[in-house]
């Protein structure tokens, strides 16, 4: 990385940003300075709130003015100033010059518009293509992001896509003009392992046929160890520490950074034995959905979201279901809950409620609890934490005394790692990590003895992971639950599951103790998940050790 603008296609220097928060500015980001050079990957590294996102976006005159503000920095970009440029000369550089993929496809994409429109749309505005060559290029842009069957999605919608194809869509409405730099914000969050492996190798071979920049924002160590030559790490608003990627990661000298690379999910659980209680049981669980078709609307066919799975869960233990998503992973757990129907046997502590209906599983549900994936969603921002964390408590009445209630609630917010008085603040006041203490006091204050954890730690930074994780570990060893933890994320599954079981397309593919499928897996779909979580990981130490 070069030390000024020379040879820079994108030079920030000593940039600061500030918002207005009760009618006071409040600087978020101060003195950020690097360069980005042409055919550079650069990323910018840090936990939320770093400032990462909020400086890509200043690039661009993204951030929302006049609540945003600069005051001071200079932007660079092609030798032209960008901070005072205006609205004119920014139109010409965004989406043309440098354009930019957003984390969350979804609700980046127009969900009323088809893909075509929308890619289309970028090219008319930008280029002034005519109608009838804007389809060839749709098609020729889906295509070299590697959408299959690119022809017949062109009328599809959002939400008739998977997650890694409305991503495939981003990236060509990004590339579509050619840009200079292409801006990555957390392009894989949200991805399944194996297509987060496929949506790094495309934007590496387009980066190397089109030799344009990218700054690469993430929190993924993994990512970066994998894309950028270059890293910059991010903590309150700061840039700590910078250098070549694999110095800064194998030698890195901020205790920040030391932190960021030790709070990487790690270990395996303690060994269980094997005599404790079984609470949960399944024989040939089936979960199959009608495909109904005709006027009359009859049955012609079932989509087998689950196909048959037998499964033994144990008190103390923990089972994990991998698999990417539309195995039958969520499915099996709701299943289980008998949150939805299905047949085949399900036992719990001995006793058969396959055939229970809502009224005979209520007195059971204080005992079987979840925790799902969406810390943000997952909570009502109109109740007060300490109504969240006792709804249990209040439907199952079990603290009809205030006092009681409030003892209890102060109980399960401790045992998290929270603060008491955190009950009477409200969910936007809290982090992603917090929210998700929140939800499992919520579930923990009942004294279950199965928890589902449907995909718990997949929408938090790094080092939260990690103190979810030993939180999780703490509680289990503490009351001897029953895990069943959903996930595709193979390092948090290898870190807490004694068993696994790996999933697709309903079916189990392959399972045995956890030390069997990580070491030694036997089916090509395990390995192939395997390479995708791991490669990463190895690829980086050989280059550390050579």
């Amino acid at each position: 990385m070069s030390n000024g603008t020379s040879g820079a296609l994108l030079s920030i220097r000593d940039l600061a940003i500030a918002f207005m928060v009760d009618g006071a500015p409040r600087t978020v980001v101060e003195e950020v300075s690097f360069d980005l050079a042409k055919g550079e990957t650069l990323a910018l590294v840090g936990e939320s709130g770093s400032g990462k996102s909020t400086t890509a976006l200043s690039i661009l005159q993204l951030l929302p003015y006049p609540a945003a503000s600069h005051p001071a920095g200079s932007i660079i970009f092609d030798g032209q100033e960008m901070m005072a440029a205006d609205n004119a000369t920014m139109r010409k550089v965004r989406g043309n010059r440098i354009s930019m993929i957003f984390q969350e496809p979804m609700s980046s994409l127009n969900p009323l518009q088809t893909i075509e429109r929308q890619v289309g749309e970028i090219l008319e505005l930008h280029q002034g293509l005519p109608k009838a060559e804007v389809r060839a290029r749709v098609l020729e842009l889906l295509s070299k992001v590697g959408l299959q069957n690119a022809e017949s999605r062109l009328g599809a919608l959002p939400h008739q896509l998977s997650g890694g194809q409305r991503q495939r869509v981003m990236i060509a409405m990004a590339l579509a003009n050619e840009p200079d730099i292409l801006i990555a914000d957390e392009p894989t969050t949200a991805l399944d392992v194996t297509v987060q492996a496929q949506i790094l190798e495309l934007l590496q071979s387009l980066q190397a046929e089109m030799g344009m920049a990218l700054l690469l924002i993430t929190h993924d160590l993994s990512v970066v160890r994998k894309m950028a030559s270059t890293v910059c790490i991010m903590k309150d608003g700061h840039i700590v520490e910078r250098g070549e990627t694999s110095k800064v990661l194998s030698r890195p000298s901020h205790d920040y950074t030391k932190h960021l690379i030790a709070s990487e999910p790690k270990g395996t659980p303690a060994p269980r034995t094997d005599e404790a209680e079984t609470i949960v049981e399944t024989t040939d669980l089936k979960v199959w959905f009608p495909i109904k078709s005709g006027l009359l609307r009859k049955t012609t066919g079932h989509v087998k979201a689950v196909d048959g799975i037998s499964l033994s869960l144990r008190a103390g233990h923990t089972v994990g279901v991998v698999g990417e998503s539309g195995s039958g992973k969520t499915t099996l757990g709701q299943a289980i809950l008998r949150l939805i129907s299905s047949t085949g046997g399900i036992s719990y502590r001995g006793a058969g409620i396959d055939q229970y209906r809502s009224k005979a599983m209520r007195p059971l549900r204080q005992e079987m609890q979840v925790v799902f994936q969406d810390p943000y969603g997952s909570l009502s921002p109109r109740m007060s934490v300490g109504d969240i964390v006792a709804e249990g408590l209040d439907v199952h009445r079990l603290a009809p005394a205030p006092d009681d209630r409030r003892a209890r609630i102060a109980e399960a917010l401790e045992e998290v790692g929270l603060e008491a008085d955190a009950m009477d603040r409200y969910p936007h006041e809290f982090s992603g990590g917090q929210r998700q203490r929140i939800a499992i006091a919520r579930a923990m204050i009942l004294k279950p003895k199965f928890v589902m954890l449907d995909e718990p730690t997949s929408a938090l930074d790094m080092s939260v992971q990690a103190q979810i994780v030993d939180l999780l570990r703490d509680l289990q060893d503490r009351y001897g639950l029953a895990y069943l933890f959903i996930s595709h994320d193979l390092k948090v599954v290898r870190a807490l599951a004694d068993h696994v079981i790996v999933m697709k397309d309903g079916r189990v593919v392959e399972k045995g103790s956890a030390v069997q499928i990580f070491d030694a897996p036997a089916a090509d779909y395990t390995k192939a998940l395997m390479a995708a979580a791991f490669d990463l990981e190895v690829a980086s130490a050989n280059a550390v050790a050579n």
